[in-house]
């Protein structure tokens, strides 16, 4: 039986977040999830009230109807889950870009919540338990069937292959977490991800004019430094589609200002025919390396991410295991 602190249902709970690592751990201390392509989630149940909350807590619930509607008929009094929402693809792999084309359009029944932590149940905060107890709990509130709601499984050991096979089926990594370490807000190395193509946010601060005949060119991308000036991070120009470069010109234009945003601002070819625009908006962009100067090499936009504030968006760099360091 599963052993925890008796409290009132807490009405936030911050979530717990991976830190990002060159390779990923070994032993069979490690439980390894698939790294899902979608938007964080924290599921609170109260009475059959459900409630979505982002990992910056505001209230989602309203976007995911059919989620909530679901997590509302399991048989739990109250809780509070943690998990994904995302959309598959042909593949049985999550796609943020599906994802955002699902929401657009409307399409709810294309949603599925997968869940991987269970941090409250039945007036027990048991945050403080193991994580192979609270996945174990989890596990058995989960209906069969069909349903837009589903258990997270995990695999103990074996990270690496855990990783190649990830990697082969098309995912964006594994999250690595620490079998028998309690679940602690915000970040830390009891959970650790790998990717098997870098992937980050970035604050978009300008966009070209195409000379294509589209509705712009590239973005301008950057993160906030230690001290929380935006520097200039290189630009994206690939991975969009006809929608949503209309879409984003539209936002974009609405968000022009005379200055440039960054700290540094692109000088040369990078600084030809700017717009720049107030930093408000936030791309998840692909890439594979970056150049000596930090330059990404070769970006792929991905999406908006709507749940992520330009503020908290800063560089994300792969630290070795038993390393501290944020840079190699």
């Amino acid at each position: 039986m599963i052993v925890g602190r008796r409290i009132a249902l807490p009405r936030r709970l911050e979530p717990q977040l991976a830190t990002l690592v060159t390779r990923a751990p070994e032993g069979d201390g490690w439980l390894h999830e698939l790294k899902l392509d979608g938007y964080r989630l924290l599921g609170r149940i109260d009475q059959g009230r459900v409630t979505l909350f982002t990992r910056n807590g505001e209230d989602w619930t309203a976007r995911f109807p059919a989620v909530a509607k679901a997590l509302a008929q399991l048989r739990v009094n109250d809780a509070w889950l943690d998990g994904e929402v995302v959309v598959l693809d042909g593949h049985d792999v999550s796609s943020f870009q599906l994802l955002q084309e699902a929401l657009s359009s409307g399409r709810d029944e294309d949603l599925l919540y997968f869940a991987f932590d269970l941090l409250y149940v039945d007036g027990v905060d048991i945050r403080g338990a193991p994580l192979e107890q609270r996945k174990s709990a989890l596990k058995a509130l989960f209906p069969s069937g069909r349903t837009p709601i589903h258990f997270l499984a995990a695999t103990a050991g074996q990270g690496p292959a855990v990783l190649a096979h990830a990697c082969a089926r098309g995912f964006e990594g594994i999250v690595s977490k620490r079998c028998d370490a309690p679940y602690r807000d915000g970040r830390g190395h009891d959970w650790v991800k790998t990717k098997c193509v870098m992937r980050q946010e970035f604050v978009i601060g300008g966009f070209t004019d195409s000379d294509k005949g589209l509705d712009f060119g590239a973005l301008l991308l950057g993160v906030h430094d230690a001290a929380g000036n935006l520097t200039y991070a290189g630009r994206v120009g690939t991975g969009f589609t006809a929608e949503s470069r209309r879409a984003l010109r539209s936002r974009l234009i609405g968000l022009e200002r005379k200055n440039a945003p960054f700290s540094s601002p692109p000088t040369g070819r990078d600084a030809r025919g700017v717009h720049w625009v107030k930093p408000e908006l936030v791309a998840e962009v692909a890439f594979t390396n970056r150049t000596r100067d930090g330059r990404l090499r070769p970006p792929a936009f991905q999406g908006l991410r709507e749940d992520k504030r330009p503020r908290q968006v800063v560089d994300e760099y792969p630290i070795r295991r038993g390393s501290t360091r944020r840079r190699p």
